[in-house]
This record gives structure tokens, C-alpha cells and sequence, in this order.
């Protein structure tokens, strides 16, 4: 599985208002400056990441971001789900019944459960990681990559 700029640059974005906004609004500019990546892309993100409820923005002289509900509240997994949308690793495993690998039907296949088993290790970890902990990790001077 690999994931796009949009989730990668969305979830830095997040972690980034969770660290640095508190009680006050995180500025597109500053974000860009800290994080190194375009203002006009950060915006389009934080659009989706916006209609989703995870930030709010507040207009004015002061205004950016903040965060929609507390950071101690959001999980990578919900991050990505939204920037990507599914984090299935082949289609027959998101309930509509397709299956894109020619075989007609998903229930016999011999590797759908190498995937279940793939994705839930991979939801099972980024569900149980915060914002809040990614936060204090990059106030910290830890990286996030």
C-alpha cells in the first residue's frame, strides 16, 4: 500500500495546527514555512479535511485554522480515510461485491484473507495512533515523515 501526497502532507497539516494552534488560529503561511509545501496545496487539503468537521476556519486579521473537535479525538486511520478514501488494499474487500482481479466472484478467492488480514493490521495500527500524540511528538523535534 502506498499512500499520496495527500495523506501524507494532509496528516503533517493536522499534527501541525494540534501542536502549534492550542487556543489560537494556524495561518496557511506558517503552516507552509514549517512544513515546506505549497500553500495552494495545503489549502486544497485542508478543504476536504474541513467539509469532514476535523478543522474549522475562523476569518479575520487572526484568523487559520483550528482544529474541529480535540486532537486527543482524531486518529491517523480517519485522517487518511478521508485524504484517500478507502484504505482497502483491493477493491473486493469494501462491501460493494466487485472484484477487479477476473475471478467473478471475491468469496472463494484464495488471497482475500492475506488482505483482510493486511488491512487490519495496517487499520488496527493507524486507528490507535492520535493527533495529539503526533503533536507532542513533533513539538518535541521529532520529525513526522
Amino acid at each position: 500500500m502506498k499512500l499520496s501526497t495527500r495523506s501524507r502532507y494532509g496528516l503533517k497539516a493536522i499534527v501541525d495546527i494540534a501542536a502549534w494552534g492550542g487556543d489560537k488560529c494556524v495561518s496557511i503561511s506558517s503552516m507552509a514555512g514549517r512544513l515546506g509545501i505549497s500553500e495552494n496545496y495545503l489549502e486544497q487539503l485542508i478543504i476536504k479535511l474541513k467539509k469532514a468537521g476535523i478543522v474549522e476556519s475562523i476569518r479575520g486579521a487572526q484568523g487559520g485554522y483550528v482544529l474541529g473537535r480535540p486532537a486527543e479525538e482524531i486518529t491517523v486511520a480517519e485522517i487518511l480515510t478521508i485524504l484517500e478514501g478507502s484504505l482497502y488494499p483491493v477493491e473486493c474487500l469494501d462491501g460493494t461485491g466487485e472484484c477487479s482481479c477476473g475471478e467473478g466472484s471475491c468469496n472463494p478467492c484464495v488471497t482475500r484473507s492475506v488482505w483482510q488480514k493486511m488491512y487490519d493490521g495496517i487499520f488496527d495500527v493507524v486507528d490507535s495512533i492520535k493527533i495529539s500524540d503526533l503533536a507532542k511528538d513533533y513539538k518535541a523535534g521529532v520529525e513526522i515523515s
